[in-house]
């Protein structure tokens, strides 16, 4: 599957409690994010399932991508899209190697351009550098300077996804850096309904294609 620029949406498991997931990533697909990350490290196998398997039908419906993150059997239970790996989550070659043609595989790749090269090496289809600005979903981790992006535009031609307290108000310096896609927690649903989701999406998408 091909990438090229988009808004690429990541839940939380806390934020979309109380049977918000299923209508704020609705909402968030009608805004017009191209991926979307289910991210859930709780231990309810059946649940997760049954979530990942809703949230691919949304996928779908909406021509968006759907991407597991850090569970490879998971994403070929559900016939998800991709998947993605953090540095701690497994090997990337293995993970390529039991996915089907086509699908996709992400790496987190901090802000070292080592393990980038080591991500496009073993088949990553992208590269995602981070965190850029304070992130309320993982405060403790390391800052990346935006020159990274560009470090990496030289380095490879795999899209560059830009994570990490990605908001609207610093949004277009990390495009200018050389982002392809902005990947968004907070600002994206953190809110009371899922029609200010779905503005927000839109607000992303219409700044990324600017």
């Amino acid at each position: 599957m091909s990438l090229t620029r988009g808004l690429y949406a990541i839940t939380d498991s806390l934020l979309l409690a109380d049977d918000r997931l299923l209508p704020y990533c609705e909402a968030v697909l009608k805004g017009g994010a191209s991926l979307l990350q289910y991210r859930d490290k709780t231990r309810d196998q059946a649940r997760r399932h049954d979530e990942a398997l809703r949230l691919r039908e949304l996928c779908e419906r909406y021509g968006a991508q759907l991407i597991i993150n850090d569970d490879v059997a998971l994403a070929l239970a559900v016939e998800a899209h991709g998947v993605h790996l953090g540095q701690t989550d497994g090997s990337l070659s293995e993970a390529r190697a039991r996915l089907p043609q086509g699908a996709l595989l992400g790496a987190t790749c901090h802000a070292n351009l080592e393990l980038a090269a080591a991500a496009e090496q073993a088949g990553a289809d992208y590269l995602a550098f981070g965190r850029f600005f304070l992130s309320k979903t993982k405060p403790g981790a390391a800052a990346a300077p935006l020159s990274i992006l560009h470090d990496a535009g030289q380095q490879s031609r795999l899209p560059k996804v830009a994570i990490g307290g990605v908001s609207l108000d610093n949004a277009a310096s990390l495009l200018d850096a050389g982002a392809d896609y902005l990947a968004v927690v907070n600002s994206l649903f953190a809110a009371d309904n899922a029609a200010e989701v779905e503005r927000r999406a839109r607000a992303f998408v219409e700044l990324i294609h600017s």
